[in-house]
């Protein structure tokens, strides 16, 4: 089974309008309720693959009931932990005129030490042959050590895990040994405090990841495709050709791919060349992409060796 963590999941409310007049009232021409998260994307695009995961994370309130039947109509499976507090509303404003996207995000609720428990018990559930996906941002009160809490829990239990995040919260789970770590390419220069010249800096720096325990590394480079290197080798992914309407959740895509058909393949290629497709189908899609979208897109992609 796969489980993916969405600490922070939000009501995300899309709203479109002709141009943003700040100071004034706006009228939309339309909107949209989404449920929302990081993780919340990976179990969708698993489920568009026909690949089970449950998807775990604090809800709480009205807008925590609302969420959850958001949810429901996606049809994925779930385990939430319940809280005192509600769930986030992330306002997302697009001014088509002016070509102009505002985002204006919820801090999420505070986690309490008795909810925060709740939640590590049902990690006692996940053991061999498991994955964990953990992505997104964390409750105002979670300190940045909450995700290395989670995957030394699981790896005691012989899980794996994925950690979808940056910095030094990204560097401190390495000696766990993640089955695959996803920085773009600018995040990679960010962590060690260089600039790239070309890809096969890329692929050095990448390496490092690997030096320092992570058993994959995926980086993404936009229009550039993406690049997966493994303990000897390096792969690339061409970008393909098409439209790019929305990049949010690209990345969980492509983490969704690679992890899903690594689970059922342990064929890191493979994974890859799938993790790459639902990355760019979901990059020229309105929403989360959809099967057919995929299939379309993974024709167009093709994997060389460097």
């Amino acid at each position: 089974m796969i489980y993916t963590i969405t600490v922070n999941p939000s009501i995300d409310y899309v709203l479109q309008l002709e141009n943003l007049n700040t100071g004034e009232v706006n009228r939309t021409s339309s909107d949209v309720k989404l449920p929302g998260g990081k993780g919340i994307n990976v179990s969708r695009i698993l489920k568009a693959l026909d690949i089970d995961s449950t998807a775990l994370g604090f809800v709480g309130g009205a807008t925590g009931s609302m969420f959850e039947e958001l949810l429901a109509q996606h049809e994925l499976k779930t385990a939430f932990t319940k809280v005192k507090e509600d769930t986030r509303i992330n306002v997302k404003i697009n001014a088509v005129a002016q070509s102009e996207e505002t985002e204006i995000n919820g801090a999420g609720p505070a986690i309490s030490t008795a909810e925060r428990q709740t939640f590590m018990d049902q990690l006692s559930n996940i053991g061999d042959g498991d994955i964990v996906i953990m992505a997104g941002s964390l409750c105002k009160n979670l300190d940045a050590k909450f995700y290395l809490d989670i995957a030394q829990t699981i790896q005691k239990q012989g899980a794996e895990f994925v950690i979808d995040t940056t910095g030094q919260a990204l560097l401190d789970t390495l000696p766990l040994h993640p089955l695959v770590v996803k920085p773009n390419h600018h995040e990679l220069a960010d962590l060690f405090n260089v600039t790239f010249k070309n890809e096969q800096e890329i692929v050095t720096y990448a390496r490092k990841l690997l030096d320092q325990g992570a058993k994959h590394a995926l980086v993404s480079m936009a229009g550039d495709g993406a690049l997966l290197v493994t303990k000897d080798k390096a792969y690339k992914a061409n970008a393909p050709k098409g439209t790019v309407i929305n990049s949010v959740g690209a990345g969980d895509s492509m983490i969704a791919g690679f992890a899903g058909t690594f689970m059922e393949t342990k064929d890191p290629i493979e994974s890859f060349h799938m993790g790459a497709a639902c990355g760019s189908a979901t990059a020229f899609s309105q929403d989360i992409a959809v099967k057919t979208k995929i299939d379309e897109v993974y024709k167009e992609i093709s994997i060389t060796e460097l």
